[in-house]
This record gives structure tokens, C-alpha cells and sequence, in this order.
């Protein structure tokens, strides 16, 4: 049997998490997913494309982003963890550099010289709580330090359009 430091739990939250994300083709986001890494309904995110309460609204969100994409790759590094031994909150943050492909139809309307990708560097920050079924990301922000590539258009009510930087 494995046991596993606080330390090490959310290391290895951070880092499903973020390979979930990357193979969301393989095994799409749910309701199941969103109790494996996230508190129930006060569990909020914060992103350069909105900002989210509850888990439905945060499935919702996120599914969009990634839709948005045909593939990504997220690689973390540096993750900084703040618990106490028994705590029931923790704090972490870490730097991220999140590679997206744009789907064919957004490089067809661009035209033949549109780079494929969109590179995004980051920090995150998050508050985590201890729960039954081990530790869960309650708070989650996202601050972009860089960008490289254009990102999708995105629609918005008015019928404009406005570049999200995800």
C-alpha cells in the first residue's frame, strides 16, 4: 500500500488534473471529473476568459476553453505547497506553460500562414481543502505572464468578437 505526504497528494492533484485536460479525447470531462479534482459547489476559478462558482459552471468553462482547441499540452513546474500536518486548507502555486492547437477551421479562416499554435506562460494559485476522498481544489487562478500566438476569436452577446488569451 502507497501512502502519500499532504505534500505529495496535491503534487499528484496538480499534476491529473492538468494531464486530464490534455486527454479529455480519451476520457471527456463530467460530473465524475469535476468531484475528483474540485470542492462541490464553492469551488471557484478565476481565468484570463472569465471567471467561474460552483461545478457545474467550472465543467461547463472549462470544456468550452478546450473546445476551442484541437489538442493542448500542459507542463507544470516549481509547485510551492503551504500545509500545516492535518490542516484542513492548504495553499499552492506553480508555473505552467500550456501549448494549444487550433482546430482546422480556425487556422482555414485565418489562411495558409496562421501559426497552429497558441503558447500561454503562468502562474497558478490555489486554496485546497482536505476531504473525505482527499484533497480538492477550491479556489484556482490563473495569472498569464506571456503569451506567443494569436488565440481563438471568440463570440461575444453583442456579436463582436474578442480574442481570449486562455
Amino acid at each position: 500500500m502507497t501512502t502519500y505526504s499532504d505534500r505529495d497528494a496535491i503534487g499528484l492533484l496538480v499534476s491529473r488534473f492538468f494531464r486530464s485536460l490534455d486527454q479529455r479525447h480519451e476520457r471527456p470531462l463530467d460530473a465524475e471529473w469535476v468531484r475528483a479534482f474540485a470542492t462541490d459547489d464553492d469551488v471557484r476559478s478565476e481565468t484570463p476568459v472569465g471567471s467561474t462558482e460552483g461545478a457545474g459552471p467550472l465543467l461547463r468553462h472549462t470544456t468550452e476553453a478546450l473546445d476551442r482547441f484541437a489538442r493542448t499540452q500542459h507542463l507544470t513546474s516549481d509547485l510551492l505547497i503551504d500545509v500545516e500536518p492535518g490542516a484542513a486548507t492548504a495553499t499552492a502555486s506553480w508555473n505552467a506553460l500550456m501549448t494549444h492547437v487550433h482546430l482546422d477551421s480556425t487556422l482555414g479562416d485565418r489562411g495558409p500562414d496562421a501559426d497552429p499554435l497558441f503558447t500561454v506562460g503562468a502562474l497558478y494559485r490555489a486554496e485546497l481543502l482536505r476531504t473525505p476522498a482527499g484533497w480538492r481544489f477550491r479556489r484556482v487562478g490563473i495569472d498569464v505572464l506571456w503569451t506567443r500566438g494569436l488565440p481563438p476569436v471568440l463570440p461575444v452577446a453583442s456579436g463582436q468578437a474578442k480574442s481570449a488569451a486562455a
